[in-house]
């Protein structure tokens, strides 16, 4: 066993990668409550063990005691991966020759994002930290940033600073969500398009992976950058897998995960910060401008909900909508030429969760409120 110390999740993949391991395990509850815990673990090469990867069988053997005894003790070694890992990092970086330093406000959230301080500073960029002290009591608020009231003092520093850019971290640090200049937060599903279009830009016609609660705009503008678009159902096991099947260049999910083919096609949210700052330094524009050309529909925050029968209340959402274009991907996908929708069981949580989008505001409150009605009373909470 080779301990690595405290690190990022995307760092135990990385040394997963780096140091040739069978694989590791993860100490984290990501962005759960602080009274949370558990494990990620991932195997050779840093492909994921999961529900449908895995973790089946592994329940089996510890349920019937089948676990094999090893024919000598394994011992324990203890490597520094850190440096190597940011030289990885940092190597992905593409800053002109006396380009400006980009004001970054990053928010840590307390989290392992704070140990990546190092790498953010040697960015050349001006970073302008916000709880960056190592606490998993999480004193100020819970790291997990897709939730509004998480961003709000970053947005708050944002604005109060100037900066270029913000950025937030959840626990484990596996995910980044982005804040413009102007103190809005950007959709992960459109930096995805951005991301994806910086790196189509170095080589176009590869595969790019996004999920299916993603905007239509993010398949069109990676059409529109030279980029061959598959659509995956949620979950980093489904991404990972497909993006190395088809060797594809990189991928995101709406949960602000960004996989990448040169990071073993692992997700990695320090390496979505260097490919945002590259966009931001070799457009010379800054990101609300970026993203506006990706803004072109409008679409509801993933919405939760607790239902009872949930395969029930997909197949009620098919008989109502028979006239559409459906897939059952992952849950239930009703396309219509001006709208559609996406309802599917969570992955972590007892919900099902809804995402819809349509060509005008009207219509998407429309559609919005008729879907409600179908499935019951939204709920707070979610990934």
């Amino acid at each position: 066993m080779i301990d690595i110390g405290l690190a990022t999740t995307p760092m135990n993949y990385f040394a997963i990668g780096h140091l040739g391991a069978a694989g590791g395990i993860q100490v984290t509850a990501s962005h759960n409550p602080a009274e949370y815990n558990g494990m990620k673990l991932s195997k050779h090469e840093a492909r994921p063990v999961s529900g449908d990867h895995g973790i089946p069988l592994l329940e089996q053997k510890v349920t019937a005691g089948d676990l094999p005894v090893a024919a000598r003790p394994g011992r324990v070694t203890t490597a520094d991966v850190f440096a190597a890992y940011q030289r990885h990092v940092l190597s992905f970086l593409r800053r002109p020759a006396g380009a400006r330093p980009l004001k970054v406000v990053i928010d840590a959230a307390n989290g392992m994002g704070t140990i990546d301080r190092p790498i953010f500073e040697a960015m050349g960029i001006e970073v302008v930290p916000l709880y960056f002290e190592l606490d998993g009591t999480f004193p100020n608020h819970e790291a997990n940033p897709l939730v509004l009231a998480n961003l709000r003092d970053l947005i708050a520093k944002v604005r109060e600073t100037g900066a270029d850019l913000g950025v937030s971290c959840d626990g484990d640090y596996d995910r980044s969500a982005f804040i413009d200049e102007t103190g809005e937060p950007v959709g992960s599903d459109l930096v995805t398009g951005l991301i994806a279009g910086e790196l189509l830009s170095r080589e176009p016609g590869k595969h790019v992976l996004y999920d299916l609660r993603s905007s239509r705009a993010v398949a069109e503008y990676i059409r529109e950058h030279g980029g061959i678009p598959v659509r995956e159902r949620v979950g980093h096991s489904f991404m990972k897998a497909t993006l190395r099947r088809h060797e594809g260049l990189f991928g995101g999910e709406l949960a602000g995960h960004y996989y990448f083919r040169d990071n073993y096609y692992a997700d990695c949210a320090v390496l979505a910060v260097v490919e945002v700052l590259n966009l931001l330094w070799h457009s010379g524009q800054r990101l609300s401008a970026l993203v506006a050309p990706l803004r072109r529909y409008a679409k509801t925050p993933e919405t939760n909900f607790v239902v009872a029968d949930k395969e029930g209340t997909i197949r009620k959402l098919a008989a109502q909508y028979a006239d559409a274009e459906i897939d059952y991907l992952d849950g239930i996908t009703i396309q219509y030429p001006d709208w559609w929708c996406n309802v599917r069981p969570s992955n972590t949580e007892p919900l099902l969760r809804l995402v819809c989008e349509a060509a005008t505001p009207e219509l998407m409150a429309a559609r919005r409120d008729e879907l409600v009605a179908l499935i019951g009373p939204p709920v707070a909470g979610g990934h």
